[in-house]
């Protein structure tokens, strides 16, 4: 369990993510880097944002403060997400360890105008050390040259540059295939989500296609699936 009156301090190494109840941080490099782009990449139903709520939950759990941008549920139905696999977060939302904005509102208030910048230059930005946008495919602008390219990556890095990361999940169906492999190629952790049906079940698998500055060992395929009220479960007959 996270110290909430004494957090631990940012370290150079990164931000630890383990949990008690799975073995995904051990699998997958200890500590997530400091100064970074996270992004996981997964067409609908893949469980990309499953995996970022995994990952949310560890990093908070290890005392790191985060703010969650979600553009597919309201503030309520995140938050009620995360409880139903087991991940209550209220303590850290009345604490002030996590903040949790929605496109929708807390209940359907959309704003379907709102674009990845106009979130991104929220006061609340710089209070966090990792920024989550799940999906930061549907705010990305369209139809950018390679210039434009070029100044939105900026415009993400000097997010990062004061000890903070950013989590994106992306859908590659929401993004021209150039903005696309432009956001791949400059992350520093790269999840690739893949499943299919073997024997009857639905397997699921973490593609780890790039980790930099891992603080312990990256297995290649990580197995998983998730229980109701359980949460994320490391299948160990599928890591490699």
């Amino acid at each position: 369990m996270s110290n909430l009156e004494n957090p631990p301090e940012p370290v150079e190494d990164g931000f630890p993510f383990e949990l008690e109840q799975d073995s995904l941080a051990n699998a997958m490099g200890l500590r997530m880097p400091n100064r970074s782009i996270w992004t996981i990449q997964g067409e609908v139903g893949s469980g990309k944002s499953l995996v970022s709520q995994r990952m949310i939950f560890g990093l908070l759990e290890n005392g790191s403060k985060l703010l969650v941008i979600t553009t597919e549920l309201t503030t309520r139905g995140w938050i009620e997400q995360m409880n139903s696999v087991g991940y209550g977060i209220t303590k850290y939302i009345s604490s002030g360890q996590l903040m949790v904005f929605s496109r929708y509102g807390v209940i359907a208030d959309t704003k379907s105008d709102v674009g990845l910048f106009d979130v991104l230059e929220s006061d609340a930005v710089s209070k966090a050390d990792i920024v989550v946008l799940d999906s930061a495919s549907s705010l990305m602008p369209e139809g950018l040259n390679a210039a434009e390219r070029v100044i939105l990556m900026q415009r993400l890095r000097r997010i990062c540059a004061d000890s903070r990361s950013l989590l994106l999940t992306i859908d590659p169906a929401e993004l021209d295939e150039k903005l696309l492999q432009t956001i791949r190629s400059s992350s520093e952790v790269l999840l690739d989500m893949r499943f299919g049906m073997v024997g009857g079940e639905i397997k699921r698998n973490i593609i780890v296609t790039r980790f930099l500055r891992a603080a312990g060992p990256v297995q290649a395929s990580v197995g998983w699936r998730v229980e109701p009220y359980m949460g994320f479960i490391v299948d160990i007959t599928a890591v490699s």
